[in-house]
């Protein structure tokens, strides 16, 4: 693997701690995306499907640190020319991108043993993210449009894991209103790289180039009113009121809000290049979210 800077000598425990920054475990946050089938299934409080979601959980986050580590390798030298980036362990020279790809050797072959061990099919899901990762690093990400089609991709083969790992069946809606909610975010994180880095966008993320402000704000425009109105359909669909009555409408307006709240956060504040530090650091849409959430478990489970 070549481009390696040279590091300075580092203690065994501050190497310990180069490795663990460059897994991003603060990003596990994407992955309770996993846990949505067992909340929609109705099995929530039922310990041993609940056990399995959460080892899905674990099990998935490992594979997606396993990604994280091989695209802070694939992208070190572009990462050096990003204003944030270049402060990461593989771009600054902190963690020697041997030891990286040795943690990758690692992460991967154990974590789908794990998940072959625990259910064959969400292995094989897990091995299809990893792939679909790896090709994208190397190949899609260059491709405009499809970059961020396929970021929508890996959100949807969370839900789908998610529901292989417990046996329940995959919900259409489900995988559509993720699918087009990751869009959104997808845009908005290529809107924010593009404003950022201005003129020296392209040396970051050559795919930068085919990409406008204007167009990146028609995309989400329009993948924000579809997210809406999919979510809308959902919550009033045939199928849903058979099976948790009509008051999932009423989460509508948590739905309505944290999509403006992003979406004022994207224009207004310059943010959005981290989706995973908006939700955390953002008091009003991390309360949002919540409410979100502990309604629908309201309403799955107690009306």
């Amino acid at each position: 693997m070549s481009g390696e800077h040279k590091s300075p000598d580092v203690s065994a425990g501050s190497r310990t701690s180069m490795v663990l920054r460059t897994m991003r475990i603060k990003q596990w946050t994407k992955n309770v995306f996993v846990l949505s089938p067992v909340l929609f299934s109705r099995h929530l409080f039922d310990g041993e499907i609940l056990l399995l979601a959460v080892a899905g959980f674990f099990l998935f986050s490992m594979i997606a640190s396993a990604i994280y580590v091989l695209n802070d390798i694939v992208d070190a030298s572009s990462d050096r020319t990003h204003p944030v980036k270049k402060l990461r362990p593989i771009a600054s020279g902190a963690l020697p991108v041997s030891v990286a790809g040795i943690v990758v050797i690692i992460l991967v072959p154990l974590t789908l043993g794990a998940a072959w061990f625990i259910h064959p099919q969400f292995a094989l899901v897990l091995c299809f993210y990893f792939v679909m990762n790896v090709v994208y690093s190397y190949a899609l990400k260059r491709a405009v449009i499809v970059d961020v089609m396929t970021i929508a991709a890996s959100f949807v083969l969370r839900i789908v894991a998610g529901a292989v790992i417990i046996d329940v069946p995959i919900s259409e809606w489900l995988l559509i209103c993720t699918s087009l909610l990751a869009l959104f975010l997808g845009f908005s994180k290529r809107r924010h790289e593009l404003t950022v880095m201005e003129h020296d966008a392209h040396i970051h993320r050559p795919v930068l180039m085919e990409y406008s402000t204007y167009f990146l704000d028609q995309m989400i425009s329009l993948v924000t009113a579809s997210t809406l109105i999919c979510y809308i359909l959902y919550t009033v669909s045939d199928e849903t009121v058979a099976k948790f009555g009509k008051e999932l409408l009423y989460t509508v307006p948590f739905v309505l809000y944290g999509l403006f709240r992003y979406y004022y956060l994207v224009h207004q504040k310059q943010t959005g290049g981290d989706p995973t530090t908006e939700f955390l650091s953002d008091k009003p849409l991390l309360l949002n979210v919540f409410l979100w959430a502990a309604s629908v478990v309201v309403i799955i489970y107690l009306t």
